[in-house]
């Protein structure tokens, strides 16, 4: 069953999945705040799926039938809140099977003083989920997600995937660095980047997936840099031309600027 699940969000052994879960931190933030028009879009730009919460797998149940559906276990403190911690995993194996999820997320951050806390939520994950034949998805940030640079080395992304590969991970989403290609080799399982912060330029996104993908990876996991570049379905048809037919970052601007402004 894993494997069936895995193929849904992989077809050709490469996934663009669109992270929509944002809403667990920030609210209704800029692009989500109408998130079914959101979803539609992703949808129509052919993403092979979409990470979210429970709720918004629950409320958009049928607008999310027709994609593959990655269900984000864990959670933290809004960004409201006094300080982040942890984290914590707020939902269940069971919950992810009874909402027909292909996969779960959890994230974890080797490199912070939060580390010990998060592997083993992640582990735990893993072990419950692969017993009902459920494929789990590591988001790794190394130290955390305002880490600094120093801590998002070549070397720490690295030894942060493999980590999560030893755990039992189906696959990884971690920083792009420089050296993608030994991320990759030395992870054996399938790697994709995450998409990050909002960049003001596309191309950045487009150069760095492209990059991804030329050194092995296997696609990428992106929220922002889509549904907040004013074009959300553009954004996803070029990101989806670049991930399974091999466009590169100027062929994907072409495509992007031929939908976005027809």
């Amino acid at each position: 069953m894993t494997t069936r699940r895995i193929r849904r969000l992989f077809p050709d052994h490469k996934t663009l999945i669109i992270a929509c879960d944002h809403g667990m931190i920030d609210g209704p933030a800029p692009g989500i705040a109408s998130l079914g028009d959101t979803l539609d879009a992703i949808i129509a730009g052919g993403a092979d799926g979409i990470m979210c919460s429970y709720g918004t797998a629950t409320v958009f149940a049928e607008r999310l039938a027709s994609t593959g559906l990655v269900l984000r276990l864990d959670g933290a403190g809004t960004r409201i809140g006094p300080h982040r911690g942890p984290g914590a995993q707020f939902y269940t194996i069971q919950d992810a099977l009874r909402l027909g999820a292909d996969a779960v997320c959890v994230t974890a951050f080797p490199g912070s003083d939060t580390e010990e806390a998060t592997l083993e939520t992640l582990a735990r994950v893993i072990r419950e989920a692969h017993q009902w034949g459920m494929p789990v998805m590591a988001e790794i940030v190394p130290g955390g997600f305002d880490s600094p640079p120093e801590l998002r080395t070549p070397d720490a992304v690295k030894l942060s995937a493999r980590v999560a590969a030893e755990l039992g991970a189906d696959w990884v989403k971690i920083p792009y660095v420089h050296s993608f290609e030994e991320v990759v080799r030395t992870c054996f399982v399938p790697v994709v980047v995450l998409g990050g912060p909002l960049h003001n330029d596309l191309t950045i996104t487009f150069s760095m997936l492209h990059a991804s993908l030329l050194a092995g990876g296997a696609g990428g996991v992106i929220g922002r840099n889509v549904w907040q570049s004013g074009h959300t379905q553009a954004m996803t048809r070029a990101l989806r031309a670049m991930v399974h037919e091999g466009a590169d970052a100027a062929q994907a601007l072409e495509i992007f600027q031929r939908f976005a402004f027809r």
